[in-house]
């Protein structure tokens, strides 16, 4: 039976406890990096996988999402040994606790990259791989030494290059072994023995590709020490292009592949010879631009000294003489063309101030005036009289005698002279007068328009 306790239970449905117990497991582990046997591997449309990872005594289950997978360096399978970098949740659906994978490579592998990963941080908290540290390269090495194995393809591919590039560069080979359980030994020996020696401005450190177990030497904490105490500068040429080495990281310089390296440190012998052929035409133009200005120079000397043979003062003088003789034949011409125009302009004045011109100039004025008066009264004759027309004319065609002359009539009552402008102001029987363009007519109404309506 329920009693009143029932109503204080904190009752929890299945779904808040898998979803609280998923918040604490996702909240209570970082991300993991698990190793195990890869087991009850499914991989359905959606392109996510699932699979168990297993021991000895355990296994657990594992999700891996579509765009994680995307990113596998290779093909799962059953049975294989792996390591997956996961972290920890809870499949709500079922209340599975499971992995949720984010990376996973196979475990040889995958211990060699965590091992890898913390060199890596230990070398780079030392120091060794500050950029401050790596020295340049010689761009004229005399002499370049190859570290590497004198039977691999590495050694073979670094000649190449080299006497592509610059075949007159001499090479030493210190053989060694690049990679098995002596491999290291026998490079930081070779490494040192170089230094020893100094016959070479700078070494190259180089081997072919591999998988990274292949490359392990290269990882090597003695191997990178070795390389940073050298005092010759060191250039790597490890592997592929996308084989990173803690090698290549101390380096002075890292090239991509062997071949990559030889191209770092040789000088191209064509770049050289279109550097001299450059050089040369910078040679010639300079001296041919010195030849140049010694020439201007020899011409501006010769000049300067005609300049002060004491026969070109004289010429200097002779021209100034002329000069000022003709600027003194100018200001004489002008001065008397100045005073001829004065004279003239005096001569005008005086000549306008004559009597007898004065005279002469109204004399001249009267006749005209005089013609003038002659010609005005018959043209404002004619003027007004065509002015007078035109009011005449204007005035009969208000004028209404011009209308009773097209035909119309003017009728006024004969007894009053009251003029008729309605049918209804006069009877039938009335007598009226009617004033015509040409004299008048007396008409009896018979008839008028009201009635004949």
């Amino acid at each position: 039976m329920p009693t009143d306790l029932d109503f204080s239970r904190d009752i929890w449905t299945v779904s808040r406890l898998t979803r609280e117990v998923r918040a604490v497991l996702e909240g209570s582990f970082p991300l993991l990096w698990v190793e195990g046997e890869m087991s009850n591997l499914s991989q359905p449309a959606s392109g996510h996988i699932y699979f168990s990872l297993k021991d000895e005594a355990s296994q657990v289950r594992c999700a891996m999402f579509r765009n994680k997978r995307l990113l596998l360096g290779f093909r799962p399978i059953n049975g294989q040994q792996v390591l997956a970098r996961a972290r920890v949740s809870l499949y709500e659906g079922r209340g599975d606790f499971q992995l949720v994978v984010e990376h996973l490579e196979p475990a040889g592998a995958g211990a060699l990259r965590l091992e890898f990963e913390r060199l890596k941080r230990k070398l780079a908290a030392e120091g060794l791989f500050d950029p401050a540290l790596k020295r340049p390269l010689p761009a004229f090495p005399r002499q370049v030494g190859l570290i590497t194995s004198p039977s691999g393809a590495a050694v073979r591919d670094l000649i190449s290059v080299f006497g592509r590039r610059f075949p007159a560069l001499p090479l030493v080979i210190y053989p060694t072994q690049v990679q098995g359980d002596g491999a290291v030994a026998d490079l930081v020996e070779m490494l040192t023995l170089a230094n020893r020696r100094a016959e070479c401005d700078v070494l190259i450190l180089a081997r072919g590709g591999g998988s990274l177990e292949d490359l392990r030497a290269f990882n090597d904490e003695g191997l990178a020490r070795a390389i940073r105490a050298s005092a010759i500068p060191v250039v790597t040429g490890v592997g592929h292009e996308i084989d990173l080495t803690l090698a290549d990281l101390v380096a002075d310089q890292r090239g991509a592949t062997p071949s990559a390296a030889a191209e770092l440190v040789s000088p191209s012998a064509l770049h050289l010879r279109q550097r001299l052929i450059a050089h040369e035409q910078r040679l010639y133009q300079s001296q041919a631009r010195h030849l140049e200005n010694l020439r201007r120079r020899w011409q501006a000397a010769e000049r300067h000294l005609r300049l002060l043979h004491p026969r070109a003062e004289l010429e200097r003088r002779q021209q100034r003489t002329d000069e000022l003789e003709r600027r003194l034949g100018e200001a004489l011409r002008r001065r008397l063309e100045t005073l001829r125009r004065r004279q003239e302009q005096a001569g005008s004045r005086l000549l306008l101030r004559n009597p007898a011109a004065r005279v002469a100039t109204l004399r001249l004025r009267l006749s005209a005036l005089d013609e003038r008066l002659r010609r005005a009264p018959p043209r404002l004759i004619a003027l007004q009289h065509e002015h007078l027309s035109g009011l005449a004319q204007a005035l009969h065609a208000l004028s209404p005698l011009a209308t009773l002359a097209r035909g119309y009539a003017i009728l006024h009552r004969t007894t009053s002279g009251e003029v008729i402008r309605d049918a209804t102001q006069v009877a039938v029987g009335e007598r009226v007068t009617a004033r015509l363009g040409q004299g008048t007519l007396t008409a009896r109404i018979e008839s008028t328009g009201s009635e004949s309506a």
